[in-house]
């Protein structure tokens, strides 16, 4: 099917509804001019005027609304990839994201972070639940595994345990900025306002007063980049350099790795994790 580069939403749901099979739908086959779906059967999939449908496959009648683009993610069985792309070719933007709780990682990402031996690194939700690790990030940080789902939530283990709270060096500094980021990511992950956010600060609120504070306030940072000061039973105290880094298509997921700041941090490191193997 051509193209119309002054009509690109028009295009590419054209492409998508000649792509469906009527009979999956519960619609005749019969004698059809064209593959697919007709125009029609897409707008009372959709709940919406078949003119207005036909229209915007046209280029005509303005922008779609987002309840409107919605429907027809929906009438056309879009994947969620799909309904983001309509939406940058109807409204240049994507939608507002879709909170989703994760109870851990593909097997896929997880080969990521074991190959990853001398680097720690961590999966953390948008509400800084901790659902991948790998074997560095168990020795250096926390053994995750020996932790029940809700114990592996990074906020509650900074503000509700003193071992982790001693293990920090700049534990006001690094305080600060875990509550600024996990604003951010809540907020980026349509989450700020449900239940589980509102539960998760009222429990910390009441476990912390530095929390309590720290929430009122109103700090957003953004994750980038820095240096983590940890100290460790057996290695001292140790610089870490980390980045944070996405997940593509999983908005709700964001990965941070851990590299030794130094020649000696490194060295430190790899005797840590060596002892540990044995």
């Amino acid at each position: 099917m051509a193209s119309d580069p002054l009509n690109p939403l028009g295009t590419y749901l054209r492409d998508r509804r000649t792509r469906l099979d009527p009979a999956a739908f519960g619609f005749s086959k019969g004698r059809r001019r064209t593959p697919g779906l007709r125009r029609e059967e897409v707008a009372i999939r959709a709940n919406i005027s078949p003119t207005w449908y036909t229209w915007l496959e046209q280029g005509r009648g303005g922008a779609p609304s987002p309840d409107v683009l919605d429907r027809i993610a929906k009438g056309l069985m879009l994947t969620e990839s799909e309904r983001e792309h309509i939406y940058m070719l109807g409204l240049g933007r994507p939608p507002e994201a879709r909170y989703q709780l994760v109870d851990g990682i593909s097997p896929r990402l997880q080969r990521v972070l074991d190959g990853m031996v001398l680097s720690p690194a961590i999966v953390k939700t948008a509400m800084w639940d901790v659902v991948g690790w790998n074997r560095a990030a168990a020795v250096l940080l926390t053994d995750y595994a020996k932790l029940p789902r809700e114990g592996r939530n990074i906020l509650r283990l900074m503000f509700g345990s003193d071992r982790v709270r001693t293990r920090n060096a700049d534990f006001d500094k690094m305080a600060r900025f875990v509550v600024g980021a996990f604003r951010a990511d809540v907020a980026r992950a349509g989450a700020i306002s449900s239940a589980e956010v509102t539960d998760l600060v009222a429990e910390l609120s009441r476990l912390s007063p530095a929390f309590e504070a720290l929430w009122h306030d109103n700090d957003v940072i953004s994750h980038g980049e820095g240096t983590k000061r940890i100290y460790h039973p057996d290695a001292g105290l140790l610089a870490m350099d980390f980045s944070s880094f996405a997940v593509e298509g999983r908005p709700e997921l964001g990965m941070i790795v851990y590299n030794p700041a130094s020649v000696d941090d490194a060295e430190r490191l790899c005797a840590l994790l060596d002892e540990g193997e044995g």
